[in-house]
Formats: structure tokens, C-alpha cells, sequence
């Protein structure tokens, strides 16, 4: 008979009130950093996400000698979208590897070019968490049968 899950009893716990939690801080998913440490709360995540985009969007009329971000916006959305691509395939190769800092650093450059895209093409970051938001709770199936109607 296995243990019955309890709540872990931090107020930063990401996990859905109704849902228990049993692990430790280190183990905990999505609130710990690459380096171990313990990210406080889910406003650090979302302060991160946010100095990104406003950085993202401050350099994008940019030089482009001087910033990245600029060279690729002035390269185009398809130079952005290739870029995207590239690191989506970097981010499975390492999955399939079981490589898993390999992961973590290709799913930060794959969340960093997909957030130059979404700029490029003036989508706030809001707009996709928003869409995430109202699905959330949606089963995956039935969020899809209802898209391709």
C-alpha cells in the first residue's frame, strides 16, 4: 500500500490547491533552478519571462552589429522562424539523448527565439499565456477535436 500524498505546505507551490504535494524542495518540479537552487516564487518566473520580453523589445530596432536580437529581426521572420525550428530539433535531440542539461539549455535558447518571434510578429507574451490559461483543465483530445472544427 503506497503512502498517502500530503500537501508540502509551501505557499510557493505551483501545484493546484486541490492537488497533493509529498516532495522535498529539491525535487520540487518547476521551482527549482538549473543550478539547484530554489527559485522563491512564481513571480520570479514570471519577472524573468517579463525583463526578457521588455529587453527583446527594446533591442529589436536595435543595432544590428551591437545586438542579436536586432541582426535577427533585420534578417527577417523567416531567418527568426528557422531559428525556432533549429532549436525546437536541438531541444528533442537532447530529450531522445536523456541529456538532461542539454535540455534545460536548448529549452531556454528554444523559449528565447520563440519569445523574438512572438515579437517580431508584435504578440505579447500575455497573449500566449492568456491562451494557455483557457485551456488549462481542457483535455488535450478534446481541445484539439474542438480546433478542427
Amino acid at each position: 500500500s503506497q503512502m498517502p500524498m500530503r500537501r508540502c505546505g509551501r505557499q510557493d507551490c505551483l501545484r493546484a490547491p486541490d492537488r497533493a504535494c509529498e516532495l522535498r524542495k529539491t525535487q520540487h518540479p518547476r521551482l527549482t533552478g538549473a543550478d539547484g537552487g530554489f527559485i522563491r516564487n512564481a513571480m520570479d518566473n514570471e519577472a524573468i519571462l517579463a525583463r526578457l520580453e521588455a529587453t527583446i523589445a527594446q533591442r529589436r530596432a536595435g543595432d544590428p552589429e551591437a545586438s542579436y536580437v536586432a541582426r535577427l529581426n533585420a534578417k527577417g521572420t523567416a531567418k527568426i522562424a528557422q531559428k525556432v525550428g533549429e532549436e525546437a530539433v536541438e531541444a528533442v535531440i537532447a530529450a531522445i539523448a536523456d541529456d538532461r542539461a542539454g535540455l534545460v539549455g536548448e529549452a531556454a535558447d528554444l523559449l528565447f527565439h520563440l519569445m523574438v518571434l512572438l515579437n517580431a510578429k508584435d504578440v505579447a507574451l500575455s497573449d500566449v499565456l492568456g491562451e494557455l490559461a483557457r485551456r488549462e483543465g481542457v483535455s488535450g483530445i478534446a481541445e484539439k477535436a474542438a480546433r478542427a472544427k
